[in-house]
């Protein structure tokens, strides 16, 4: 089978819908069936997802997908968001960027340790020019 006929052989199926007015997004169980591919895309799934609930595909957030053993299906979490200041407002950071809609965090978990510990040596204003003066350090290294 081609690899084009499998795409189209996909299957994705919703349970537990539910609409979030709270958090301004509707939620729900997604079920990939997938014969004969390892896996779907989620760039692909989100446009498909997109289409049917009328909604831009980077409103669309996917996550926590898990293959079945033996393969051919696949379930995971989707929320459609109204908006995207809803999504940039509600979703985890992480999130953020694995879309692209936010930065990562620069330095390693040590370094960051290291200026917490020399901050609270210091009090007031100094506080700020520690951070900046470790990063001025680590430039010029």
């Amino acid at each position: 089978m081609s690899d084009e006929k499998a795409k189209k052989n996909v299957t994705v199926r919703t349970r537990k819908f539910k609409t979030n007015k709270l958090l301004r997004r509707k939620q729900m169980i997604l079920d990939v069936i997938h014969p004969n591919l390892p896996n779907v895309p989620k760039t692909e799934l989100q446009t498909r997802i997109g289409k049917v609930y009328h909604s831009d595909p980077a409103n669309v957030v996917l996550f926590g997908f898990k293959t079945h053993f033996g393969g051919g299906k696949s379930t995971g979490f989707c929320l459609i968001y109204d908006d995207q200041s809803s999504l940039k407002e509600f979703e985890p950071k992480y999130r953020l960027v694995r879309a692209g809609l936010a930065k990562a965090k620069e330095g390693s978990r040590k370094q960051k340790k290291e200026r917490k510990n020399r901050q609270k040596k210091l009090k007031g204003t100094k506080k700020a020019s520690v951070s900046s003066t470790a990063t001025k350090k680590a430039a010029k290294k």
